[in-house]
């Protein structure tokens, strides 16, 4: 183990609570060019559990100190508007590449306290997030911020940062809702040097190896995207449903109205819900009858599958909990009634 390791694993539980509380589960993570705070609302109407307002890659350079005066703005008028007026949309903002210190500077004016996390682009590796962490921990103690209330998203949009994610993934607490991202034509794309397909089959062992580390390293909801046509919905579906299938919680989108489809593909519909209920019931009865293992509806199921089907439920309860009922699919088997 290296020392950068022990170090991270050392930590007191008090101290991993503090850096990964309130890090809700999203679905759908909206990008809004930073020139275009005035689309949140939009945003919001459509649904997104989060928006990411981008200076990077959106926000020609002539532009970007503007843009992050204005985005500065609309993450400090979040804070002070109340959460039922906002929607509960969280705000993330998609910084510039921490390669000098206009970066650091750009770090500094957007983390105020309507900030749910930064977006950090082209993470090669785990140093990259130590010096996130780092600068990020500086500007919480400057705003009176809990340290690690901010969330990290680094941006695997190298081939290095793509091999090394479990260890990028590991480096800072504080991170959260890493994925792999596979839009055609993107950085991904020409780092790998894949071919891009709208089945997405040239993607899916990478996604699922870095969905992996994510999952191994301990991180929160993690998420993939993008999806690029904007009017092909179907594709948009088949594409988050095969993610979902992968093990991803969310996904990062470029266009409202693909919001509602990701949020129905990350809910768990009624017929779900009503499932992991009665699995739960029927493990817990037999459990009580001094059996460990019974049939349900046709298969053997015992306490392994009634551990998954309260994280299910208890995932769409904080779901709902986090948008405040925006865009949930369905409520809990016997709420509303």
């Amino acid at each position: 183990m290296s020392s950068e390791e022990s170090s991270r694993s050392s930590r007191s539980p008090a101290e991993t609570d503090a850096a990964t509380a309130g890090r809700p589960p999203l679905r759908s993570l909206l990008f809004v060019p930073g020139t275009r705070t005035d689309w949140l609302p939009k945003a919001r109407a459509a649904g997104a559990d989060a928006a990411i307002l981008d200076l990077e890659d959106a926000v020609p350079a002539a532009d970007k100190p503007a843009a992050r005066a204005q985005v500065a703005d609309a993450v400090a008028r979040a804070a002070a508007t109340p959460a039922e007026q906002t929607g509960r949309m969280a705000l993330f903002v998609r910084v510039n590449p921490l390669d000098g210190w206009a970066a650091a500077e750009e770090l500094r004016a957007v983390l105020t306290p309507g900030l749910a996390g930064i977006v950090l682009p082209k993470v090669r590796c785990a140093q990259d997030v130590r010096l996130a962490d780092r600068l990020l921990g500086w500007c919480e103690q400057e705003q009176g911020l809990p340290p690690g209330r901010v969330a990290l998203v680094p941006l695997l949009e190298t081939a290095r940062g793509l091999r090394e994610a479990y260890d990028i993934a590991r480096a800072a607490s504080r991170i959260a809702y890493l994925g792999a991202l596979t839009a055609p034509g993107g950085d991904a794309e020409r780092a790998v040097g894949y071919r891009w397909s709208p089945e997405g089959t040239e993607t899916v062992a990478l996604r699922s190896r870095v969905l992996l580390d994510a999952r191994a390293a301990g991180v929160p909801c993690p998420v993939s995207g993008l999806w690029t046509r904007i009017g092909d919905l179907p594709g948009l579906r088949a594409f988050a449903e095969q993610n979902r299938s992968l093990g991803y919680e969310g996904m990062m989108a470029i266009h409202p109205s693909h919001v509602p489809v990701i949020n129905e593909v990350f809910s768990p519909g009624p017929a779900e819900l009503a499932r992991c209920a009665e699995l739960i019931a029927a493990v817990e009865a037999a459990q009580g009858q001094g059996t460990g293992a019974v049939t349900f509806q046709g298969e053997m199921v015992d306490e392994a599958m009634a551990r998954t089907a309260r994280l299910v439920l208890e995932r769409h309860r904080a779901q709902v909990r986090s948008c405040g009922g925006r865009g949930a699919r369905s409520a809990e088997p016997g709420e509303g009634q």
